[in-house]
């Protein structure tokens, strides 16, 4: 699934882009040489190639990951480097994946557990030029738009059913865009708290992607709208590398799924500047500790607000609404 929907390049190229800013994600060995580029017209890459480097001796290593954008050149580019790690490559296998892309496994003789993994895509390319097509859409009309990411059962909807239901209260107009691979029972939750609602089922795939967005914006954001809020699909993985055109993304975090999910899961705890750490109504009947789980967050990113709340007790809720009408004041 991550070659196919393009989410493994996504969610290393958020590392690199904290590398190339001056840092490197925990975990993500800082790694230089080979740094060039290629224009593509009109600034966006038409191809991501991904170097994946495995230490010799270790079976699960931590990759180091390098990422090339290139230009579309209009004929077939094979992509070649001389990578000086003091191993050879006699043999190349390649393979296409599922959208086409060419894989190209190189094997080292002198030693089988170092090699190196190029990954060619279009995917990303073809996202980011419709997420910025969105994101000047919404600019142009005042609107901020807000990713919500978290895993399956972290009470995105509710807690939008609770923020819908406050911020009418204080007269902003918000739109609801919802993503499930099936149903559209969230839309139907959403109905009738003050704001339009569309849904988007996305069959088979484990994310919202910008395209599908686009398409909606029109139909749900409506003269007078402030907020747009993106419901993505439940999964900590696989959204948190596609821009949707957002001007922030925000990251959830039940206290039921423990304190360390933002380093098991850290792309989207990096990516986000918000997390929202929800059903603390729930912690006196859990061994869950609040202060680990804010230090694991701030681990993964040391700048991020967090903000806890209940939207079923309300506790945290005015913060919260604070928080998102300071977006639009």
């Amino acid at each position: 699934m991550c070659q196919d929907c393009g989410c493994e390049q996504g969610n290393a190229r958020a590392y690199f882009e904290t590398e190339r800013d001056g840092g490197h994600a925990e975990g993500v060995a800082s790694h230089d040489h080979h740094d060039h580029h290629h224009g593509a017209s009109g600034g966006q890459p038409s191809q991501v190639h991904i170097h994946i480097h495995l230490p010799p001796g270790l079976i699960s290593p931590v990759p180091q990951v390098h990422i090339h954008p290139h230009a579309e050149h209009g004929h077939a580019h094979p992509h070649s480097h001389s990578h000086e790690h003091g191993h050879a490559h006699p043999h190349d296998a390649q393979e296409k994946t599922a959208g086409g892309e060419t894989e190209e496994l190189e094997a080292s003789p002198k030693d089988q557990a170092a090699r190196s993994i190029v990954i060619e895509s279009r995917v990303l390319a073809r996202n980011d030029a419709f997420a910025e097509r969105n994101r000047t859409w919404l600019e142009e009309r005042g609107v901020v738009a807000i990713n919500f990411i978290s895993s399956p059962g972290s009470g995105k909807t509710y807690l939008l059913e609770k923020t819908l239901e406050g911020l009418a209260a204080r007269k902003i107009s918000c739109a609801v865009i919802a993503g499930d691979q099936q149903t559209d029972n969230d839309a139907r939750r959403l109905q009738g708290k003050g704001a339009r609602v569309v849904q988007i089922e996305t069959k088979s795939s484990c994310h919202l992607n910008a395209e599908q967005v686009g398409g909606f914006l029109g139909e749900v954001v409506c003269d007078g709208v402030k907020l747009l809020f993106i419901e993505n699909v439940g999964n900590l993985v696989c959204p948190a590398a596609f821009d949707l055109g957002e001007q922030l993304k925000i990251a959830l975090l039940s206290v039921t799924e423990g304190e360390d999910k933002p380093l098991k899961y850290p792309v989207i705890f990096h990516d986000a500047p918000v997390s929202v750490v929800t059903k603390i109504d729930l912690l006196e009947h859990l061994d869950v500790d609040l202060d680990t789980c804010r230090e694991s967050i701030r681990k993964v990113r040391p700048d991020a607000k967090i903000v806890e709340l209940s939207a079923k007790t309300g506790a945290g809720m005015p913060d919260w609404l604070d928080y998102l009408e300071s977006l639009v004041k």
